[in-house]
């Protein structure tokens, strides 16, 4: 934002807010009015007659708590049209020794007349009553969580064993087991039957681990928790079907979310109730990722790079996305599962499943602006991204081992067609495309149906000079790697002739 003539600053308080009107003035000088209000509803409404009286458009105010949230609502309804700024309290803190209301209010003021501020993502009033909706869910979902935890404590004081059999305690068997418990029944034979066919524990095993002390105070401690999940969960689906209704309109976009590994239904409404459908406000993925705190956080100094831990951004934007990548990492044949372990081995697990949401947010961004559907590379991706790396590693490896790889050779491209494996030699198979376009020269890269042409070791051809519109010719001695493939080199590259520096003479005078 550059310059502005006039706007106004707001210091937001419980009880009362401190407005300040900056106007600049010819000469470079500028005038200033300040003015106090509370925060009922009419002085709300008092407060922004005033900045229209004043042809004030541009407002800008600290993020205080949820205290913002109506003196936005009152702006935003206006029909004079402001245009309100919400800004982090980092960017407008004040020195020690200078902090007062009218004085936060006018610096507030003085920071946006200059430009020095940069405003937080604030969605369009359906999106943030979606945002509402799924953190209240979230809320629920560990209230429930809680609930569970606590049944748990209280069978283990009771010497009831049954999360050692039971993988899920309030699963089918565990409720109907929990439920006969709190109405009175001990009998373990009986307690037993109650659980499913399926269940994997043994018949004797669970008959052992209810074996514990049924007292009366139990059973209605017991009940009491059964009952507060019951309650938790007949809100958590109400909450959910609401959530759903408001992510009907968004069907497609959640559709093709959803075609993204680890990125479930639920999780689509997540995030597009934290983020919205018009990501018109970030410039690309890059600043999107920004604003979600998945990205390494900058703090360099000399030179010297020292942390680059994550800043504290959208909560439950980042839980559900590390969820989610922790789901693609498990997923079979994926992108992502290959990515997560090539970022665990260098990185540890915890940080290579925040690796994986920062590059799972960058595809649901280009997923939600641009429309598109996701494709899938295939968890060979890396392989074939460079297959010489792939095969001196996997030889290296064997030869460690003790094998002799001295016969292994590459198949002929007739092969690799006719096998389900891809070729660097096809280009009709998924992988990386080639760049004979962007070097310059003519395309190399041979379809499967035709054969590769025999390279004379013997007689190397001559090099040629680059030339704008001309092929670069391949070196006087091809490389390994194309010789081995039956290709010209496509290795070559241009070397620039360094250029003379003439430096200045230094004479010491006096």
């Amino acid at each position: 934002m550059g310059l502005l003539y006039r706007c106004a600053g707001l210091d937001v308080h419980r009880d009362t807010v401190a407005a300040c009107i900056r106007t600049r003035m010819p000469g470079g000088k500028f005038e200033e009015q300040r003015a106090t209000f509370p925060t009922f509803s009419a002085d709300l409404k008092r407060l922004a007659r005033w900045l229209q009286d004043h042809q004030i458009r541009h407002v800008a105010m600290e993020s205080t708590g949820v205290y913002w949230i109506p003196i936005w609502n009152t702006l935003e309804a206006s029909r004079y049209r402001f245009e309100p700024l919400l800004v982090n309290p980092v960017q407008v803190r004040a020195m020690a020794g200078h902090k007062t209301d009218q004085i936060d209010c006018g610096r507030i003021a003085e920071y946006l007349q200059n430009g020095r501020l940069a405003g937080s993502f604030i969605p369009p009033p359906a999106i943030r009553e979606a945002r509402a909706l799924e953190r209240h869910r979230v809320h629920l979902q560990q209230d429930r969580n809680r609930a569970i935890n606590r049944i748990g404590r209280l069978l283990q004081t009771a010497h009831i064993k049954l999360s050692t059999v039971l993988s899920n305690i309030v699963g089918l068997s565990g409720l109907r087991i929990l439920r006969a418990i709190a109405k009175g029944q001990t009998r373990r034979e009986e307690l037993a039957e109650l659980a499913h066919a399926r269940v994997s524990a043994q018949k004797p095993q669970l008959i052992e681990s209810l074996a514990g002390c049924y007292s009366e105070h139990f059973r209605y401690m017991l009940g009491e928790l059964l009952d507060e999940y019951d309650h938790l969960t007949v809100k958590l689906d109400e909450v959910t079907r609401r959530l759903g209704s408001y992510m009907a309109e968004h069907g497609e976009l959640v559709e093709r979310m959803c075609q993204v590994p680890g990125i479930e239904k639920l999780t689509a409404w997540t995030i597009l109730a934290e983020v919205g459908t018009d990501l018109s406000q970030f410039p690309d993925a890059a600043h999107f990722a920004s604003w979600a705190a998945l990205c390494p956080g900058n703090n360099e100094s000399a030179g010297k790079r020292k942390q680059g831990r994550t800043r504290n951004g959208n909560r439950y934007l980042r839980r559900v996305l590390v969820q989610a990548a922790w789901a693609a990492a498990h997923s079979k044949g994926t992108y992502f599962a290959a990515l997560f372990l090539r970022f665990s081995r260098r990185q540890g697990m915890k940080k290579a499943a925040v690796s994986v949401a920062h590059r799972l947010l960058i595809v649901l961004y280009h997923i939600i602006r641009d429309g598109v559907w996701y494709r899938e590379k295939g968890d060979d991706y890396f392989d074939r991204l460079h297959p010489e790396r792939t095969a001196h590693r996997l030889m290296s490896r064997l030869q460690r081992l003790g094998y002799n790889t001295a016969g292994i050779a590459p198949v002929s491209p007739a092969a690799a067609a006719g096998s389900n494996q891809p070729s660097p030699l096809n280009p009709k198979r998924r992988g990386r495309p080639c760049k004979c376009a962007e070097r310059g020269q003519a395309c190399t890269h041979q379809h499967a149906s035709a054969p590769p042409k025999p390279v004379d070791a013997a007689v190397p051809p001559s090099p040629q000079p680059k030339s704008p519109h001309q092929p670069i010719a391949p070196p006087a001695v091809p490389c390994r790697i194309c010789a081995r493939w039956g290709i010209p080199c496509i290795h070559l590259r241009p070397k620039l002739k360094p250029q003379s520096k003439s430096r200045p003479s230094i004479s010491n005078t006096d």
